[in-house]
Order: C-alpha cells, then structure tokens, then sequence
C-alpha cells in the first residue's frame, strides 16, 4: 500500500520519491499546505475508492497516517 501511496503523492504533488518515507511529515517535508492537502484527499478517494472526511484530513500530519488510515477504510 505504501508504494501506491507513494506515487499518489508523486504525481499529484510533483515530489521526489526518494523524500516520502512512512516518517515523511507531510507539511515540513513535502510542503503540503491546505489547498495541496484538497487536492491530495481527493485524488486518494479516487486511486483507493473511500472517502475521506475533513475531520480526517486534518489529522494526518504524517505519510504513515494515510497509510494507518486507508488501511482502516
């Protein structure tokens, strides 16, 4: 599930592979802000079929939180 995550983030936020690891902090590390952080969710619903609500993604500060929350879903 990580590597699909991985290029999730790659295509939608045009960021080095090599920088997104489990620990990777989404704001600091890959300088996610608000509207990227839209635009991200949205493209996880599509890629894994779920939805994510915002009290969800507001929670996520980190790769490993996505990858804890679509494996919950």
């Amino acid at each position: 599930m990580f590597e699909k995550i991985r290029d999730v983030l790659v295509e939608t936020l045009n960021v080095d592979a090599d920088l997104i690891t489990p620990e990777a902090s989404l704001k600091d590390d890959l300088g996610i802000d608000s509207l990227a952080a839209v635009e991200l969710s949205l493209e996880l619903e599509s890629n894994f079929d779920i939805k994510i609500e915002d009290e969800e993604l507001v929670q996520l500060k980190t790769v490993g939180d996505i990858e804890k929350l679509l494996a919950g879903k």
